[in-house]
């Protein structure tokens, strides 16, 4: 290796004037090509914000807004703490996905590498055993993919950035990971985010062969199940950005009455407002679409007689947001869209009841069925008692579910499990009509979900998504603030006074 590889930099001292910087560097000898400090760039870039470049974004020692280097250090030794002595935790980073030759999918990373490290960029792999807090293998620079790409996190920016106590380029890794594995009796990780030259090392595969390799997703989502205060306040400012976007899209659905150009305003609202990305494809179903969970082709015209059905979220700086609300384009409900609306408003109202310590998502769902299908009955949908087949042809979704870095978040944790402070969940009743004999016609097609970000908390929970109307007269009064914007050249529902018995 080049003698680059074989040196470190510790900064000794540094000296701004006007016309440049003055940096200088005393050269500190490392053994086995590592890193013990980082190498000075001006102007820094890390490949993501860093304090030295986004200092309006993040105080120093942050990686991201309100978490900071010593954060991530408590996280790792969370995980470790649920792990045997003598273990191994390898954590892999997502992979760049290409859409084309030359076009790659956006970008996201892999929750777990994220939370354990904070980098945010792909092709990475990190090591944590007893004798080493944090190792990071690297991608080496390369000029010609930086020219195209932009500078991204080598081993200089894991040791300044990450606070990697050690790191390696990655063409190393097959050099130096069979150190790690020698002396571990256990390995965890995730098969499916590991770089291909780590399962193809011997050394790997003999583990395999002894039993040694084991999931590390049931401790890593543990610990990242129940959130601190700093992930909470990002999860705040995630269901407030999606919350005013959503406000802003029932505002002008009465002008913009096309599924694409809904979708379209929520997106674009969330990201105005600081969002990086949206957290899935947005759904925006009118009419029938309404009643496909997850449809999200969103292009069709929205019929001035039916409802839409948005269920949204966003990302803000690694924490997402999901809400859902369903109303009418038009402004008013009709008799029986306000029927079966009632119905899963009132079912969300029990199951918000239900969210406090010691209660389990289980039984939230489970007390949410017996009283969707009191709703059928009423509605005159179902008769008798419960029949899970039948009821299953009205809603085939859980009530909710844990919500965080991911929308599904923490995956592996049980439903079972007794809810804490610090927990987010999302309730979701809904109803979903099909189009199919048997089934009187004013409801065929009708798809009404409610959904809404629950914080558990010590009293009880805190509805997180709660500024966005749910109740019928708030939602109308709402809607019916867009009346004074007719002059826009769009097709403009008005609704007739309802007449249907």
């Amino acid at each position: 290796m080049a003698a680059a590889w074989r040196r470190a930099f510790s900064l000794h001292r540094l000296l701004f004037t006007q016309q440049s910087v003055v940096v200088k560097l005393e050269w500190q000898q490392v053994s086995s090509r590592g890193y013990s400090r980082s190498r000075w760039r001006s102007p820094f870039d890390a490949g993501q914000p860093t304090h030295e470049s986004h200092p309006e974004l993040l105080s120093a020692q942050e990686i991201f807004p309100g978490i900071s280097v010593s954060d991530f250090a408590q996280r790792r030794k969370a995980l470790k703490s649920y792990l045997p002595t003598e273990s191994m935790v390898i954590l892999g980073s997502a992979t760049v996905k290409q859409m084309t030759e030359v076009v790659p999918y956006p970008f996201r990373q892999d929750a777990d590498y994220l939370y354990f490290t904070g980098c945010q960029q792909p092709e990475g792999l990190a090591v944590l055993d007893d004798q080493t807090e944090l190792c990071m293998f690297m991608p080496e620079h390369d000029t010609e993919t930086e020219a195209w790409a932009g500078h991204t996190a080598g081993t200089e920016e894991a040791i300044r950035v990450f606070g990697a106590d050690c790191s390696y380029p990655l063409q190393l890794l097959s050099e130096i990971l069979p150190q790690f594995i020698a002396r571990a009796k256990a390995i965890y990780c995730d098969l499916g985010f590991l770089n291909p030259i780590v399962q193809e090392l011997p050394q790997f595969q003999e583990a395999i062969q002894q039993g040694k390799v084991r999931s590390l997703n049931k401790y890593s989502q543990l610990v990242r199940w129940v959130k601190s205060s700093a992930e909470l306040e990002l999860m705040r400012q995630a269901a407030a950005i999606t919350s005013k976007a959503m406000l802003q899209s029932m505002k002008v659905s009465r002008v913009y009455c096309h599924e694409h150009l809904l979708a379209a305003t929520v997106e674009y609202e969330c990201k105005i407002r600081g969002a990086q990305r949206m957290a899935f494809p947005s759904v925006v179903g009118g009419g029938t679409n309404g009643s496909i969970v997850h449809y999200c082709r969103n292009d069709k015209l929205i019929d001035d007689k039916s409802l839409v059905l948005m269920d949204v979220g966003c990302e803000f700086h690694g924490y997402v947001s999901d809400m859902t609300r369903t109303w009418p384009p038009c402004g008013m409900f009709s008799p029986t869209q306000r029927e079966v609306y009632e119905v899963v408003l009132d079912v969300m109202k029990e199951c918000f009841k239900m969210c406090k310590p010691g209660v389990t998502l289980s039984q939230i769902h489970q007390h949410s069925v017996m009283l969707l299908w009191q709703g059928l009955v009423q509605l005159g949908l179902a008769q008798g008692n419960f029949d899970i087949l039948h009821f299953y042809e009205f809603n085939r979704t859980q009530v909710g579910h844990y919500l965080g870095m991911d929308v599904h978040d923490c995956s592996t944790v049980s439903l079972d499990l007794p809810l804490k402070p610090g927990v987010v969940i999302t309730i979701e009743p809904g109803l979903y009509i099909p189009v199919k004999p048997g089934i009187p016609e004013r409801f065929q097609g009708m798809g009404i979900r409610i959904e809404d970000e629950v914080l558990i908390t010590r009293s009880g929970h805190e509805v997180l998504t709660a500024s966005v109307p749910k109740e019928i007269a708030e939602i109308e009064a709402w809607l019916g603030q867009s009346k004074s914007n007719d002059s826009t050249p769009v097709r403009t529902f008005v609704c007739e006074k309802p007449t249907e018995s």
